[in-house]
Protein backbone atom coordinates (compact mmCIF):
# COMPACT_ATOMS: atom_id res chain seq x y z
CA UNK A 1 0.00 0.00 0.00
CA UNK A 2 1.25 3.47 -0.86
CA UNK A 3 1.66 5.21 2.53
CA UNK A 4 2.08 8.59 0.83
CA UNK A 5 -1.40 8.30 -0.67
CA UNK A 6 -2.99 8.16 2.79
CA UNK A 7 -0.76 10.96 4.06
CA UNK A 8 -2.14 13.17 1.29
CA UNK A 9 -5.67 12.38 2.46
CA UNK A 10 -4.78 13.33 6.02
CA UNK A 11 -3.07 16.51 4.81
CA UNK A 12 -6.34 17.49 3.12
CA UNK A 13 -8.59 16.68 6.05
CA UNK A 14 -10.49 19.95 5.63
CA UNK A 15 -11.77 18.82 2.23
CA UNK A 16 -12.46 15.32 3.53
CA UNK A 17 -14.65 16.95 6.20
CA UNK A 18 -16.60 18.71 3.45
CA UNK A 19 -17.02 15.42 1.57
CA UNK A 20 -18.39 13.86 4.75
CA UNK A 21 -20.77 16.81 5.07
CA UNK A 22 -21.95 16.28 1.49
CA UNK A 23 -22.41 12.56 2.05
CA UNK A 24 -24.43 13.22 5.20
CA UNK A 25 -27.10 15.03 3.17
CA UNK A 26 -30.21 13.23 2.00
CA UNK A 27 -33.27 13.86 -0.13
CA UNK A 28 -35.16 10.92 1.35
CA UNK A 29 -38.06 13.15 2.41
CA UNK A 30 -38.31 14.75 -1.03
CA UNK A 31 -40.19 13.23 -3.96
CA UNK A 32 -37.67 13.81 -6.74
CA UNK A 33 -40.16 12.46 -9.30
CA UNK A 34 -42.06 15.71 -8.78
CA UNK A 35 -39.03 17.93 -9.34
CA UNK A 36 -38.83 19.79 -12.63
CA UNK A 37 -36.64 17.56 -14.85
CA UNK A 38 -34.30 20.33 -16.04
CA UNK A 39 -33.86 21.85 -12.60
CA UNK A 40 -33.37 18.38 -11.11
CA UNK A 41 -30.70 17.59 -13.74
CA UNK A 42 -28.76 20.74 -12.81
CA UNK A 43 -29.25 20.07 -9.09
CA UNK A 44 -27.70 16.61 -9.42
CA UNK A 45 -25.09 17.90 -11.84
CA UNK A 46 -23.99 20.60 -9.42
CA UNK A 47 -23.68 18.09 -6.59
CA UNK A 48 -21.59 15.89 -8.90
CA UNK A 49 -19.27 18.82 -9.67
CA UNK A 50 -18.94 19.58 -5.97
CA UNK A 51 -18.24 15.91 -5.24
CA UNK A 52 -15.69 15.66 -8.04
CA UNK A 53 -13.92 18.88 -7.09
CA UNK A 54 -13.72 17.83 -3.44
CA UNK A 55 -12.49 14.38 -4.46
CA UNK A 56 -9.64 15.89 -6.44
CA UNK A 57 -8.78 18.35 -3.66
CA UNK A 58 -8.87 15.59 -1.05
CA UNK A 59 -7.16 12.69 -2.80
CA UNK A 60 -4.98 14.66 -5.26
CA UNK A 61 -5.28 12.02 -7.94
CA UNK A 62 -7.59 11.09 -10.80
CA UNK A 63 -6.62 7.45 -10.23
CA UNK A 64 -8.76 6.86 -7.15
CA UNK A 65 -11.93 4.96 -8.07
CA UNK A 66 -14.09 7.71 -6.61
CA UNK A 67 -12.45 10.28 -8.86
CA UNK A 68 -12.22 8.37 -12.13
CA UNK A 69 -15.82 7.17 -11.91
CA UNK A 70 -16.97 10.73 -11.21
CA UNK A 71 -14.87 11.88 -14.16
CA UNK A 72 -16.66 9.42 -16.44
CA UNK A 73 -20.03 10.84 -15.32
CA UNK A 74 -18.75 14.33 -16.07
CA UNK A 75 -17.81 13.31 -19.60
CA UNK A 76 -21.30 11.86 -20.11
CA UNK A 77 -23.09 14.95 -18.78
CA UNK A 78 -21.46 17.25 -21.35
CA UNK A 79 -23.75 15.82 -24.05
CA UNK A 80 -26.70 15.46 -21.69
CA UNK A 81 -26.81 19.16 -20.83
CA UNK A 82 -27.35 19.97 -24.52
CA UNK A 83 -30.52 17.87 -24.78
CA UNK A 84 -33.94 19.51 -24.95
CA UNK A 85 -34.66 22.28 -22.51
CA UNK A 86 -31.53 21.56 -20.50
CA UNK A 87 -29.65 23.74 -22.98
CA UNK A 88 -31.80 26.69 -21.87
CA UNK A 89 -30.64 26.59 -18.26
CA UNK A 90 -27.63 28.95 -18.53
CA UNK A 91 -29.79 31.50 -20.38
CA UNK A 92 -32.49 31.08 -17.76
CA UNK A 93 -30.06 31.95 -14.96
CA UNK A 94 -28.95 35.09 -16.81
CA UNK A 95 -32.57 36.02 -17.54
CA UNK A 96 -33.33 35.70 -13.82
CA UNK A 97 -30.48 38.07 -13.06
CA UNK A 98 -32.10 40.84 -15.10
CA UNK A 99 -35.83 40.02 -15.00
CA UNK A 100 -36.06 38.64 -11.43
CA UNK A 101 -32.96 39.76 -9.52
CA UNK A 102 -34.49 38.78 -6.15
CA UNK A 103 -34.93 35.20 -7.38
CA UNK A 104 -31.46 35.21 -8.93
CA UNK A 105 -29.96 36.25 -5.59
CA UNK A 106 -31.77 33.35 -3.86
CA UNK A 107 -30.31 30.74 -6.22
CA UNK A 108 -27.54 28.54 -4.89
CA UNK A 109 -24.34 30.54 -5.19
CA UNK A 110 -22.74 27.90 -7.42
CA UNK A 111 -25.47 28.43 -10.03
CA UNK A 112 -25.06 32.18 -9.76
CA UNK A 113 -21.31 31.98 -10.26
CA UNK A 114 -21.08 29.26 -12.92
CA UNK A 115 -23.94 30.34 -15.18
CA UNK A 116 -23.77 34.14 -14.86
CA UNK A 117 -21.98 35.21 -18.04
CA UNK A 118 -20.37 38.11 -16.17
CA UNK A 119 -18.82 35.89 -13.50
CA UNK A 120 -15.41 34.30 -14.11
CA UNK A 121 -16.26 31.09 -12.26
CA UNK A 122 -16.32 28.04 -14.48
CA UNK A 123 -16.01 24.28 -14.62
CA UNK A 124 -12.44 23.59 -15.73
CA UNK A 125 -11.72 19.95 -16.47
CA UNK A 126 -14.96 19.39 -14.53
CA UNK A 127 -13.54 21.03 -11.39
CA UNK A 128 -15.19 24.10 -9.90
CA UNK A 129 -12.87 27.06 -10.42
CA UNK A 130 -14.15 30.28 -8.89
CA UNK A 131 -11.25 32.48 -10.00
CA UNK A 132 -9.29 31.26 -13.04
CA UNK A 133 -6.53 33.80 -12.32
CA UNK A 134 -5.89 32.46 -8.83
CA UNK A 135 -3.57 29.59 -8.07
CA UNK A 136 -5.12 29.09 -4.64
CA UNK A 137 -7.54 26.30 -3.94
CA UNK A 138 -11.11 27.22 -3.15
CA UNK A 139 -11.42 27.39 0.64
CA UNK A 140 -13.28 24.46 2.19
CA UNK A 141 -15.84 26.70 3.88
CA UNK A 142 -17.13 27.81 0.46
CA UNK A 143 -18.08 24.21 -0.31
CA UNK A 144 -19.96 23.88 2.99
CA UNK A 145 -22.03 26.90 1.97
CA UNK A 146 -22.69 25.54 -1.53
CA UNK A 147 -23.82 22.17 -0.19
CA UNK A 148 -26.13 23.69 2.40
CA UNK A 149 -27.71 25.97 -0.22
CA UNK A 150 -28.57 23.01 -2.45
CA UNK A 151 -30.16 21.14 0.45
CA UNK A 152 -32.09 24.11 1.78
CA UNK A 153 -35.82 23.29 2.06
CA UNK A 154 -36.67 26.59 0.34
CA UNK A 155 -34.52 25.70 -2.65
CA UNK A 156 -35.78 22.12 -2.87
CA UNK A 157 -39.40 23.31 -2.65
CA UNK A 158 -38.73 25.78 -5.47
CA UNK A 159 -37.78 23.02 -7.94
CA UNK A 160 -40.99 21.01 -7.47
CA UNK A 161 -43.38 21.03 -10.45
CA UNK A 162 -45.37 23.94 -8.96
CA UNK A 163 -42.40 25.57 -7.19
CA UNK A 164 -41.40 29.19 -7.66
CA UNK A 165 -38.25 28.42 -9.66
CA UNK A 166 -40.12 25.96 -11.87
CA UNK A 167 -42.81 28.55 -12.62
CA UNK A 168 -40.13 31.01 -13.71
CA UNK A 169 -38.30 28.39 -15.78
CA UNK A 170 -41.54 27.55 -17.58
CA UNK A 171 -42.14 31.25 -18.20
CA UNK A 172 -38.62 31.52 -19.63
CA UNK A 173 -39.24 28.47 -21.85
CA UNK A 174 -42.41 30.10 -23.14
CA UNK A 175 -40.85 33.47 -23.95
CA UNK A 176 -37.86 31.81 -25.63
CA UNK A 177 -40.09 29.69 -27.81
CA UNK A 178 -40.00 26.20 -26.33
CA UNK A 179 -42.97 24.05 -27.18
CA UNK A 180 -45.08 22.74 -24.30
Amino acid sequence: MDENRWTRVIDNREYLNVLEHLYSKTITLWDVRKFHPVLYFYFVDSLAHIDYTLGILTFRSHKFAKNFTAHEYMRWRVDEEKKGDRAKFPGFVNWLKTAHPEKFSSLPSLWQMIYDTEDLADYRSFKIVLDPDSHSETPANIFFIMIDEFFSPDFLNSIYAEGSLTVLFEKYRYITGSPD
